[in-house]
């Protein structure tokens, strides 16, 4: 089989881009899921009349439970199938939606909300890893996980806005049906359009590894949480302390079992090592800005939620240009150039942010929030695209789990990193700018936050509080800079990075995939689709070749 023929076998055909059409629909409502709940805070509220406990934990056990089972569902897919797990997932999903709209307890919302994020823990690797089946031509793949990463933004974006109007006609619970129709049409399409794989050879999933991996990845989570809203004090210290620990014992255990649930092999290539790094980074620089960037435009310029979501939009068009485009580039730009690149830009959206200077820059903050939406867009497309297909075709899915692992602990340090170094700045500041005549509460409730501080101008005085709005503005502005600044000092450090690490890196050429490459093989793994069904364009077989491929520094 000559070069042209080789090439033309990887192409992707139309049934594969239905695929990814399908793939996208689970996507969508996960990112959505996100943030909806948060509009339907008020009205659950008054109708379930929950605790603050019980209102804190129906909001987070979602991502929570989302986190903390990526690593184990993306092993069981590998060894179930794809496929499968992915359509098991969407039945669950939708069947969660459902209790989760019904609720008439805040125990039956958080029961709800926890076997929703357990159905979505299942849906994200599966469908990077089927994307990895589906596409085997690297400039396809480059674009189907660009469309994957622009899905995620625009769900992130609609989300919101859908739920708001939702909210508008209909009780609280609307939100959450969103997700049935979509997730019936995912269960009836599905099998006709997505292929099944997994690896025959793989053992049984081991629980011992789950609890672990779980304990781990929540005890982290939730200590980082804590500390970005209470400092760090001994809870959040503990629970910091705790889930490293756990973490190590995860990873011990994976090195001595003979079929670990995560293969840390896969850690010896330098490009995906390299790639899960700086994808993690630029969601902490996305996660911490973020939160500052809501903030200034609710509490500093003064904007209602609704039309605080609708300004920052152009954050999300800006990911989903960086995300298609990026990509694309690749045929002019070297990998490691083009990621340096794209770091550059994201740098100078962070040095924009850092030059607000009060409430009247809302058109600068709206620009630099699109700059660095459009600098962190390839390196989500170009970094998970790299860290998928530098695994081999049978680990696809703990590769993928990996990869939503590192963006959801990023997110977690970016809110406790970065927000502590604001928040420090911001506490630092108002303490000496505050106007006499506040008793030491009045004062104590300004310096915590400038939510705080907002709402004590309100119950104040009108001259007292205007004193004290400005004072505390003044001050989370101060916050703002610190805080971009540290975030581009970041984000100039991943320029380094990627012209140093990665320049000699490259997406895969067509027809190569990591299993086969290397020395002698070792060890001979096939792959089969189930029963009667066809891979599209895939083959039905893939091999895995020794150790090498993990030992191969890009």
């Amino acid at each position: 089989m000559n070069a042209e023929t080789a090439d033309a076998t990887l192409k992707a055909g139309r049934r594969e881009w239905l695929g990814l059409a399908v793939l996208a629909l689970p996507t969508l409502l996960v990112a959505m899921d996100m943030t909806v709940l948060h509009l339907a805070v008020p009205a659950l509220t008054d109708d379930l009349r929950p605790s603050t406990t019980q209102l804190l934990w129906s909001v987070d056990i979602y991502g929570f439970l989302v986190a903390g089972l990526l690593i184990t569902m993306g092993s069981v897919g590998d060894r179930i199938g794809r496929r499968k797990l992915l359509l098991l997932g969407a039945a669950a999903f939708g069947v969660a939606s459902v209790l989760a709209s019904l609720a008439d307890s805040a125990e039956g919302l958080i029961a709800a909300r926890a076997l929703l994020g357990v159905a979505g823990a299942t849906l994200m690797p599966s469908t990077l890893s089927l994307i990895r089946t589906l596409f085997r031509d690297p400039a396809q793949r480059g674009a189907a996980i660009g469309v994957w990463a622009m899905c995620f933004a625009l769900g992130s974006m609609v989300g919101p806005l859908i739920g708001g109007a939702l909210l508008e006609f209909f009780w609280w619970g609307s939100v959450f049906l969103l997700a049935v129709p979509v997730m019936v049409l995912l269960l009836v399409v599905g099998p006709l359009v997505l292929p099944e794989h997994r690896d025959t050879q793989a053992g049984r999933v081991d629980l011992i590894s789950a609890v672990l991996s779980l304990a781990a990845t929540l005890s982290v989570i939730y200590g980082l949480k804590n500390a970005a809203e209470a400092g760090l004090g001994w809870r959040p210290a503990a629970f910091l302390a705790g889930g490293l620990l756990v973490g190590f014992l995860f990873l011990y255990r994976q090195r001595v079992l003979t079929d670990p649930m995560l293969d840390l092999r896969l850690f010896r290539n330098r490009t995906l090592s390299t790639a899960l790094v700086m994808l993690t980074l630029v969601t902490v620089l996305m996660a911490g800005s973020q939160l500052f960037i809501m903030q200034y435009l609710q509490l500093v310029h003064g904007l209602s939620p609704l039309k605080a979501g609708l300004w920052s939009i152009p954050t999300n068009i800006g990911v989903m240009i960086g995300s298609i485009f990026g990509p694309m580039l690749l045929k002019t730009l070297p990998l490691g150039r083009l990621l340096a690149t794209a770091m550059g830009v994201l740098t100078a959206g962070l040095l924009l942010l850092a030059l607000v200077d009060g409430a009247s820059d809302l058109a600068l903050v709206v620009v630099a929030s699109a700059v660095i939406g459009l600098g962190l867009g390839p390196m989500v497309a170009l970094g998970t695209d790299l860290i998928v297909s530098a695994a081999p075709a049978d680990r696809a899915g703990a590769a993928s789990a990996v990869s939503e692992t590192g963006t959801e602990l990023g997110a977690a340090l970016g809110i406790a990193l970065l927000g502590s170094v604001g928040f420090a700045v911001y506490r630092s500041t108002v303490d000496g700018t505050l106007p006499a005549g506040l008793t030491p509460e009045q004062a104590a409730t300004a310096e915590e936050t400038l939510g705080g501080a907002v709402a004590l101008a309100g119950e104040l005085p009108a001259a007292l509080g205007t004193q004290v709005l400005h004072a505390a503005r003044a001050a989370f502005v101060d916050g703002i800079q610190a805080t971009a600044l540290t975030g581009a000092v970041i984000a100039a450090l991943l320029v380094a990075v990627s012209l140093v690490l990665l320049r000699n890196a490259t997406v895969p050429a067509p027809g190569h995939d990591p299993a086969e490459t290397g020395s002698t093989g070792t060890e001979t793994r096939t792959a089969t689709p189930a029963s009667g069904d066809e891979p599209a364009k895939t083959g039905s077989t893939s091999t895995e070749t020794g150790t090498s491929v993990f030992e191969t520094g890009r």
